[in-house]
């Protein structure tokens, strides 16, 4: 069994973070692990606030993890200040050699809350970004990362790749129209678009995670980062289709992470086509 490491924040009410992570790694068949780096108090409605945790329990939590299991693959979601994304960089930059990471620079909740703190966005370019395999960010993160007010996806993957990562996807969900398109820009390689149509629902709260987790999944069992970002976005989309009539919680609800499970084996069978 392939083992997916998440590194990443707290959601309790299961939509997002670590919680999100999991239940995609499993959807996936892998091992799900985790090194919690932030406790967030939120819901469907919003953050209420956040605790931080002792920078040394963040390194302890990672040192007990790659002690005792290698992981086949990295999520990286919220960080929440340049401390603790010097930790995890560092670590990785030392134990992480050869790991897939995939990196979704969290930065503001649905409810437009803060995850990342301002002054932290330089050390994640600096320290972290140049370790990754491929980075995640939605339109205002890439536009954020680079200092460019754009809407032009390919302006901004170009500008992000400068940063240091092997790859980029930039997600289209933040545009209009009928169609939300990603790009997909590898180093030395051609643009390639993953396309979908827009599906109009209230029930998006961790989108980001789930598609990242998705990747991570897919790049520990083996595939390539363009393989990998198609079955990824193909998973999202049916499980935003899937929980588009729920009503789960007062405020933005969750995509339906086991929609397949009446199909148990329908992941792994497009990751294998």
């Amino acid at each position: 069994m392939k083992k997916c490491l998440s590194i990443a924040g707290f959601d309790g009410s299961g939509g997002a973070g670590i919680q999100a992570d999991l239940k995609t790694f499993t959807v996936f068949g892998c091992y799900g692990m985790n090194v919690l780096t932030a406790l967030p108090i939120q819901n469907t409605c919003g953050v209420k606030s956040c605790y931080e945790l002792p920078l040394s329990s963040i390194k302890d939590q990672l040192e007990a993890i790659f002690d005792d299991i290698t992981p086949d693959s990295i999520k990286i979601g919220m960080l929440f200040n340049s401390e603790v994304i010097e930790i995890v960089a560092d670590f990785l930059r030392a134990r992480a050699i050869n790991i897939p990471i995939v990196l979704d620079p969290v930065m503001v909740a649905k409810s437009g809350d803060l995850l990342l703190l301002k002054g932290s966005i330089e050390t994640l370019k600096r320290k972290l970004i140049p370790l990754v395999t491929i980075i995640t960010p939605n339109l205002p993160e890439a536009q954020e990362l680079v200092g460019l007010k754009s809407d032009n996806q390919v302006k901004l993957a170009v500008e992000l790749l400068e940063l240091g990562p092997k790859a980029v996807l930039v997600k289209g969900g933040h545009l209009s129209g009928r169609m939300s398109n990603d790009l997909l820009l590898q180093l030395g390689a051609n643009e390639i678009w993953l396309q979908s149509p827009r599906v109009i629902s209230n029930n998006t709260h961790g989108t980001g995670c789930t598609l990242s987790a998705a990747i991570a999944s897919c790049l520990a069992l083996g595939m390539d980062i363009e393989h990998s970002c198609k079955i990824a976005k193909t998973y999202l989309l049916n499980a935003i289709k899937s929980a588009k009539n729920l009503k789960i919680g007062k405020g933005n609800g969750p995509v339906n992470h086991l929609y397949n499970m009446e199909n148990n084996n329908e992941v792994i069978r497009l990751s294998m086509e």
